[in-house]
C-alpha cells in the first residue's frame, strides 16, 4: 500500500512495523545525521525503488558475521532513515542520501520474495530518539574537542574549528561517531551507547584505544 511521500516520523508508532534492511559493514548512521550512499547492485536498486513506492524507510545495520556470507546474520540493533533525496546517474545507479529518524530493534526478519532482505522491528526501545538535542547539555563537550585535537594531531587531519565551535553537542557527537575511521565492533558500540553522553564517552574511549595503539603503545581493541 503506497503511503503519503511526506510521512513525518516523530513518534514510534509513526513509523512502519516491516522495512527493508542495508547490511552495510563499519557503516553508521544516527537519529538526524545523514548518510550519502551510490547504488549499484540490482537488488539495492529495487531495494530503493520499493521505498520511494511505500514508506520511504530504509534501515542501515550492520552484519554480525562474515560480510562475505550469502546471507550475514544481522547486529538485532540499527537506525532507520528517511529517503529524503535521490537521483538517477544514466548509467543505472541511484545516489540516495537517507536522514536518520531513529534506532529499532529487530524481532524477527521477514520471509520474502524480495531481492532485498525486510524485517519486523520495534521502535519503542528508542523512543527519546525522536526527540531532538535530547540530553546533549550531558555531553562533556570540553573532553570531546580535547579527543578531536588529539586525533588530529596524531592522524594529521585539517579540521574546521570555526564549524565545529557552532555545531550543536547532539549534531557534533552523531558526525563524528558516523564519520570515525572504526570496525564493525566500534561502530556498533557506538550505535547502541544508550544515550547522546553515553555516545560520546564510547567514542572518547574507542578513539584513545586508537591513539595508543597508533602511538605503539598498547594492542587493545574493543571486545
Amino acid at each position: 500500500m503506497a503511503t503519503r511521500m511526506n510521512t513525518a516520523y516523530r513518534y514510534p508508532a509513526d513509523c512502519p512495523e516491516t522495512f527493508p534492511v542495508f547490511p552495510l559493514p563499519e557503516a553508521l548512521l544516527l537519529p538526524r545525521g545523514q548518510l550519502p550512499l551510490n547504488i549499484f547492485e540490482p537488488r539495492y536498486i529495487d531495494m530503493v525503488d520499493e521505498a520511494l513506492r511505500t514508506s520511504r524507510v530504509i534501515g542501515i545495520v550492520q552484519p554480525n558475521d562474515d560480510e562475505n556470507a550469502a546471507v550475514p546474520k544481522l547486529y538485532k540493533v540499527g537506525c532507520a532513515g528517511r529517503l529524503t533525496q535521490f537521483s538517477e546517474t544514466g548509467d543505472g545507479r541511484y545516489l540516495i542520501t537517507l536522514v536518520g529518524m531513529a534506532r529499532f530493534q529487530i524481532i524477527e526478519e521477514v520471509e520474502t520474495a524480495t531481492t532485498f532482505r525486510q524485517v519486523r522491528a520495534s521502535f519503542e526501545p528508542f523512543a527519546r530518539d525522536f526527540i531532538p538535542n535530547d540530553g546533549e547539555q550531558y555531553v562533556d563537550r570540553d573532553n570531546v574537542l580535547r579527543m578531536l585535537r588529539d586525533f588530529a594531531m596524531a592522524t594529521d587531519i585539517e579540521i574546521d574549528w570555526q564549524g565545529i565551535e557552532r555545531t550543536p553537542n547532539e549534531a557534533l557527537v552523531n558526525a563524528l561517531s558516523m564519520m570515525s575511521p572504526y570496525g564493525v565492533k566500534e561502530k556498533q558500540a557506538l550505535l547502541e551507547a544508550e544515550t547522546l553522553k553515553d555516545r560520546a564517552e564510547t567514542l572518547i574511549a574507542i578513539t584513545e584505544i586508537e591513539l595508543a595503539r597508533l602511538a605503539g603503545v598498547s594492542d587493545q581493541t574493543l571486545q
